[in-house]
């Protein structure tokens, strides 16, 4: 009988020990940014204000983290009304015709214990492209205020407008055709 027993706690430890983990992003501690060159001389930025990711993973790592993030088109904000009515626009991301931005991992790349690579497919516009994010882990705590385990990344990298058909009509000396991603995101595992 203690056999069983001890056959019992063996395989159950095992099963815990390779359960998923699901963690969805804090939206009051968490932003998902973009910078662009302003008739190069200046930066502009601006955020995504409604999205949600999500990271399922079995490893404390994360190294095996399938991550999922979603925004809304429509709550593009840079701060100016006309902008963020015009980025929302046909000349932009039209975001009546396309009004989700999405990106699915496919491959993480540790290159030590807080930084690696994400890749993934990115889609908007219509389009999806694959691309290579930079992630810096921050760090994991349990949160004073809450009480739950939260873990805390950075997200960058860079994608050409060109390649999403955003704002053709738009040359580099008025807009650079590289937008910068800046995203800062802390995650908690679902209860």
């Amino acid at each position: 009988m203690k056999k069983y027993i001890l056959l019992a706690v063996i395989m159950l430890s095992a099963l815990a020990a390779n359960a998923q983990t699901t963690w969805t992003n804090d939206p009051q501690h968490s932003r998902l940014g973009f910078v662009v060159k302003h008739l190069m001389i200046s930066e502009i930025d601006g955020r995504f204000s409604d999205f949600n990711a999500t990271v399922i993973t079995s490893k404390a790592d994360y190294s095996d983290a399938k991550i999922t993030l979603e925004a809304k088109v429509a709550s593009i904000n840079t701060d100016v009304t006309p902008r963020d009515n015009h980025l929302k626009s046909a000349d932009f991301f039209d975001a009546e015709k396309y009004p989700t931005l999405t990106f699915k991992s496919t491959k993480l790349v540790k290159l030590n214990a807080k930084k690696g690579y994400i890749y993934g497919n990115l889609t908007f516009h219509g389009i999806t492209k694959p691309i290579r994010l930079n992630a810096i882990f921050f760090g994991k705590i349990i949160n004073p205020m809450n009480k739950q385990t939260t873990a805390g990344f950075q997200v960058t990298g860079v994608v050409k407008r060109s390649d999403y058909d955003l704002g053709p009509k738009f040359p580099e000396a008025m807009i650079s055709n590289d937008v910068r991603i800046v995203a800062n995101i802390e995650f908690s595992p679902n209860k």
